[in-house]
């Protein structure tokens, strides 16, 4: 009965001695944590260095919802600016040779802007521009070739 009081008592003495290891080392690891938390930190508690860290991302927040607004402002600027480009060149006339007359065709998402179309011939280039809104010409009619032009700038 001895033998076997003894046993017990070692038993028992082992079980307590590893229940304290892993409390130790569970301890260790929230030491470590804590540690890891307020590295850095001048003498300040953890609930100082946590305060600090939901004051930051305050201010973060507010950063985003001003950024997000600049975003969207930006987004809905870029819609005005050239976005789209088509160039073609031709020859208008029999008497020239080679494709020297071109049409120029600047437009933005909405497919408004400009057709610049030069006409080269043997006495000098006539420029003409007309404006384009929406895929059309507007105060005139576009040409087949500014038409080409157009459609290549919208492919792009």
């Amino acid at each position: 009965m001895a033998f076997s009081t003894t046993l017990l008592t070692l038993i028992g003495l082992f079980l307590a001695l590893i229940w304290l290891a892993g409390l130790t080392f569970y301890l260790l690891k929230a030491i470590n944590h804590y540690n890891n938390l307020t590295q850095g930190v001048n003498n300040k508690t953890l609930e100082a260095v946590l305060t600090d860290i939901t004051k930051g991302l305050s201010v973060a927040k507010k950063d985003i919802v001003v950024l997000a607004s600049r975003c969207d402002i930006l987004e809905r600027n870029e819609q005005f600016h050239i976005q789209k480009i088509g160039l073609l060149r031709f020859n208008p006339f029999k008497d020239t040779g080679g494709d020297q007359s071109f049409i120029l065709t600047l437009i933005d998402s909405r497919d408004t802007g400009v057709v610049i179309t030069a006409l080269y011939s043997r006495s000098g280039t006539r420029w003409y521009a007309k404006r384009v809104v929406k895929g059309k010409g507007l105060e005139h009619e576009l040409s087949e070739e500014e038409k080409k032009a157009l459609k290549i700038a919208k492919a792009v």
